[in-house]
């Protein structure tokens, strides 16, 4: 009986995790399907790959669901000061925003300060962008963070601007 109720465990777990994974990706083709227009957008003005910008940002939101993308309008985890203080008296280290396009326009221009910028600007290989990105300290644990953009831009089929349904501006 117990090696059937581990079996019976083992199924609904699972279950559960590709329950969870499925709503992960429709929560990001939602979130990349909205902001499709304003990465495209900034791509044509930083010379950013507007894939590159989407996945980031749905990344680092969680699909825009994230406490920080819905309280600060931050989706790209960027730290800076804010006001915010929750109930319990904690406040955040991530950047508050006026919406969410000026997180966007802030996240294009701290990549333009970035060492890598003047020799992709205008490239559109994403697997490059992301490499450099996440060698520049972008993330805390820049492999990990590396793989999850690049999962987000193959599970999406966002391999270059015109995947997406958008032309050059």
């Amino acid at each position: 009986m117990t090696l059937i109720k581990k079996i019976l465990r083992r199924k609904i777990l699972v279950l559960g995790l590709l329950a969870v994974m499925l709503s992960a990706n429709a929560q990001n083709k939602a979130y990349i399907n909205n902001h499709k227009l304003i990465a495209t957008v900034l791509s044509e003005r930083y010379g950013i790959p507007a894939p590159v910008i989407l996945a980031v940002a749905a990344i680092e939101s969680s699909g825009g669901q994230g406490a920080t993308a819905r309280v600060l309008n931050n989706h790209f985890g960027i730290e800076g000061h804010n006001g915010f203080v929750n109930r319990k008296g904690h406040s955040s280290r991530y950047k508050q925003y006026d919406n969410e396009f000026a997180s966007y326009i802030d996240f294009c221009q701290l990549i333009t300060r970035k060492h890598f910028y003047a020799k992709l600007k205008g490239n559109e290989n994403c697997k490059a962008w992301v490499k450099a990105i996440s060698h520049a300290g972008y993330s805390e644990v820049p492999e990990q963070w590396e793989q999850k953009v690049m999962s987000v831009l193959n599970s999406e089929g966002l391999k270059n601007a015109s995947s997406f349904g958008f032309a050059k501006l």
